[in-house]
C-alpha cells in the first residue's frame, strides 16, 4: 500500500470511453442525520444509485435478539425521506442494507413499512424489492448436517444446541440478491443483514465493474463520510467507480478526503489490513496507492478482488441468556479508593452471602454478578497496562445482575446496592456511606440480554438460495 502526496487533478483517461458508475453513499447509519444539501448535490451531480448501510451491529446482540430498531421512527422516516425522493426523482436507484439494524425479519418489516409510508405522505411511486435473510432452525440444521457449516476464528464447531437455542439467525448476505432485485426491476431494495459493501458493488458488478475498485469504493462508502479527513457530523460521500480505480469525495465543501484518511478507512472493523473477505471472494489492498487529486479526493487504484470457492455466507445469532438490572454510582471517599479493590472484593463477597441468604440463590448457577470500576480499570478490566502513583480521586462503579426473569434480577440488585452503600471500611469506625447514587432507585432495570452465539460461515450453492425476494408496487 502507498499513500502519495497531493498531485494535480488526474486527467481525463484517454483511449475509448470507460464504464464509469457515480455510487452516493447518504450516510454511515440511517437515524443517525446527514445534510440533505449534501445529498442533494452529490444526486444532481449525476449519480447513478444512492445507497446506505441501514444497520450494524455495533449496539450489540440485543436489536437481533429482540427485534427491536435502535432508532425512533422519527428519526429512521427523517433520514429515509430525503434519499427516498431524490433517487425516485431521479430515476436511479436506492438500495439500503441490514435495514432496520439487525437487518431480521421483523427488522425489514418495520423499514418496508416506513418506506411505504413516506411514499404515501410524499406521493412517490416505484417498485420496491424486499430481500429477507433470516434463518429457522431447521434450514441451519440442514446445512450443519450436510458438512456446510464451519466456525471463523476461535469459534468452534457449531452445535445443534446452539441453533436451537438462537432467538433468531441471519445469513450476512452478498452482492447477488441486490442484483437480482435490480434486474427484477426494483428501483428501491430494502434489504435484510448484508455485507457493508455488497450495498454499493451490486450496481456497479451488474455494469461490468466486477473487479477490485469496485469493493474497495464499496468498502470505503460503507460508512458514509466516515472517509474524510474530520467527519464533524454523518454526511454523504461519492466514489466514481471505473475499471481500473476510483475517486472518493465528500459533496460537503467543509469536508474533505486524503490519502491517509480514506487509506484508514480501507483498514476499519478488519483485522487483516490488506485481505478482506466478502461471500464471493477476496479484496486485496496490499498493493494499493493513494493519491490526492485534489484538496478534496482521492484517487485509489491497485486493488484486486480474488473469487473464491465455496461461496459462503456469514452466520449471525443471537441468544437469550437472561435479564438484567443494573445501578450506577459513584465514590469519592478517599479512605475507600485506598483500598478500592480489596473493599469491593469484599464488599460483593458480602452480596453473594446476602443474595444466598435471602433468595436462595447462588451466584454463576442462578444469577450472574458483575461489576466495573470506571476511572480505575473499568474497559480493560485485569488487563488494564496503566499503573497510578496514587488512588484516583473518584470513580465510577457500575453493578450488573444478569438472571432468569426480571423480578430476581431486580431484587439481587437491590441487595447488592445497598450492601456496598454501607459496607464497613477498613480504618472506619462506625456505619458509613459509601457511595453516591444519581438516581431513585438507584437500581433499574434494562430488560432481556442477548448473547451474539453464532460466529460460522455457511457454503452455498446458489448466492440466492437462503435469502426471500419480494416485490411490490408503492405508490400509484
Amino acid at each position: 500500500m502507498m499513500v502519495a502526496a497531493a498531485v494535480p487533478a488526474a486527467p481525463t483517461r484517454e483511449g475509448p470511453p470507460m464504464t464509469t458508475v457515480t455510487a452516493v453513499a447518504a450516510t454511515g447509519g440511517l437515524g443517525s442525520g446527514y445534510s440533505e444539501e449534501s445529498l442533494r448535490a452529490a444526486v444532481t451531480a449525476g449519480a447513478d444509485f444512492v445507497g446506505c448501510d441501514a444497520g450494524s451491529t455495533d449496539g450489540g446482540p440485543y436489536f437481533l435478539g429482540s427485534g427491536n430498531p435502535k432508532v425512533s421512527k422519527a428519526a429512521y422516516r427523517r433520514d429515509l425521506r430525503p434519499m427516498l425522493r431524490a433517487a425516485v426523482e431521479r430515476g436511479i436507484p436506492l438500495l439500503m442494507g441490514t435495514s432496520g439494524y439487525a437487518g431480521a425479519r421483523a427488522h425489514v418489516d418495520w423499514a418496508a413499512a416506513l418506506v411505504r409510508e413516506v411514499a404515501r405522505a410524499d406521493g412517490l411511486s416505484f417498485t420496491m424489492a424486499v430481500v429477507n435473510s433470516e434463518l429457522d432452525a431447521a434450514t441451519v440444521r440442514r446445512y450443519l448436517d450436510r458438512g456446510r457449516v464451519h466456525p471463523l476464528g476461535e469459534s468452534g464447531p457449531l452445535q445443534a444446541g446452539t441453533i436451537d437455542r438462537a432467538s433468531r439467525i441471519v445469513a450476512q448476505m452478498g452482492s447477488e440478491p441486490f442484483e437480482a432485485a435490480l434486474e427484477s426491476g426494483a428501483q428501491v431494495v430494502v434489504a435484510g443483514r448484508a455485507s457493508d459493501p455488497a450495498i454499493y458493488a451490486a450496481l456497479p458488478r451488474l455494469r461490468g465493474l466486477t473487479g477490485g475498485p469496485t469493493w474497495h469504493a464499496a468498502k470505503v462508502l460503507e460508512c458514509g463520510a466516515a472517509c474524510v479527513e474530520r467527519r464533524v457530523h454523518p454526511d454523504c460521500v461519492v466514489a466514481e467507480i471505473g475499471e481500473s480505480d476510483f475517486v472518493v469525495y465528500p459533496p460537503n465543501p467543509a469536508m474533505r478526503c486524503t490519502p491517509q484518511s480514506v487509506a484508514a478507512q480501507t483498514l476499519y472493523e478488519n483485522a487483516d489490513p490488506f485481505r478482506f473477505v466478502e461471500p464471493a471472494g477476496v479484496l486485496d489492498t496490499s498493493d494499493c496507492t493513494y493519491e490526492a487529486r485534489d484538496e478534496r479526493s482521492v484517487r485509489v487504484s491497485g486493488s484486486r478482488f480474488q473469487p473464491k470457492e465455496p461461496y459462503d455466507v456469514r452466520l449471525e445469532a443471537a441468544e437469550l441468556v437472561g435479564y438484567r438490572s443494573t445501578a450506577i454510582g459513584g465514590i469519592r471517599d478517599p479512605l475507600v479508593l485506598g483500598q478500592l479493590h480489596l473493599f469491593l472484593d469484599d464488599a460483593f463477597a458480602s452480596v453473594r452471602r446476602k443474595v444466598e441468604q435471602s433468595m436462595g440463590l447462588v451466584d454463576g448457577a442462578d444469577y450472574r454478578l458483575s461489576w466495573r470500576v470506571y476511572g480505575c480499570d473499568g474497559v480493560l478490566g485485569a488487563l488494564e497496562p496503566e499503573s497510578r502513583a496514587g488512588p484516583p480521586h473518584e470513580v465510577g462503579l457500575l453493578i450488573d445482575i444478569v438472571a432468569g426473569d426480571q423480578e430476581v434480577a431486580r431484587g439481587a440488585c437491590a441487595i447488592a446496592w445497598h450492601t456496598v452503600l454501607h459496607h464497613p471500611v477498613r480504618g472506619w469506625s462506625g456505619l458509613v456511606s459509601n457511595v453516591a447514587f444519581p438516581h431513585s432507585p438507584p437500581h433499574a432495570d434494562l430488560g432481556p440480554v442477548y448473547e451474539f452465539s453464532m460466529n460460522h460461515v455457511m457454503a452455498l450453492d446458489d448466492p440466492l438460495e437462503v435469502v426471500d425476494i419480494a416485490l411490490e408496487r408503492v405508490g400509484g
